[in-house]
């Protein structure tokens, strides 16, 4: 298996934005973004985006509809309008993302790209990473300026955040570090999942 990436477009243009693909030798780009577009930062559309990595060398693939963040399934909605990424994790139709995205990591270097760049605020690290980990996989999160951050400094940085500072990695005690990271999962899930409200989430 190749190391498997995550990557948040942000505000980059995409001369920046190619130039630190390659700097990691990617050579396809999981698009997990639910509509493949940007009104703020149009480079980022899904026809301009796909013409600028092929003439990268760059592959790209479409996630949006199994690994978005806005499920079409109203059934993954709470009451309150919440995606619940607990139930979307469990959904077929996301599972057989998971499994494609590790198919295209084992033949490729593969970078699951949405739009925000920390990666503690986008469902690619609250949603999908957990379910890479299940797997055996744990994806490296690629930074502004390029720089690299490990699943593990990741889950730290949300532990601290959330105030399990006594069970990080660096922790002596981190025998409760698993629960104490379903719970600031869930916590920043509240604050970062997609909300629609609730009269119109059966529309998503």
């Amino acid at each position: 298996m190749n190391p498997l990436f995550t990557i948040g477009h942000s505000n980059l243009e995409i001369e920046p934005f190619l130039a630190v693909l390659t700097q990691h030798r990617i050579e396809t780009l999981c698009d997990v973004r639910s509509r493949p577009a940007s009104f703020r930062f149009p480079q980022f559309n899904r026809e301009p985006l796909e013409a600028a990595l092929a003439s990268a060398g760059i592959r790209y693939e479409f996630f949006g509809e199994s690994l978005g963040g806005r499920p079409a399934d109203p059934r993954v909605y709470r009451e309150d309008g919440l995606v619940d990424y607990a139930a979307r994790r469990r959904a077929p139709d996301f599972v057989v993302g998971v499994e494609r995205s590790l198919a295209l990591a084992r033949t490729s270097v593969a970078a699951l790209m949405c739009a925000e760049e920390d990666p503690l605020q986008c469902h690619r690290f609250l949603m999908i990473c957990p379910a890479l980990l299940e797997q055996g996989v744990s994806p490296v999160h690629i930074r502004r300026g390029g720089a690299l951050e490990s699943q593990s400094d990741a889950e730290d940085r949300l532990l601290v955040l959330r105030g399990f500072d006594d069970v990080t990695s660096t922790s002596l005690f981190v025998a409760g570090r698993e629960a104490a990271l379903r719970d600031a999962l869930a916590l920043q899930s509240k604050d970062f999942a997609f909300r629609a409200s609730p009269e119109a989430a059966e529309y998503f």
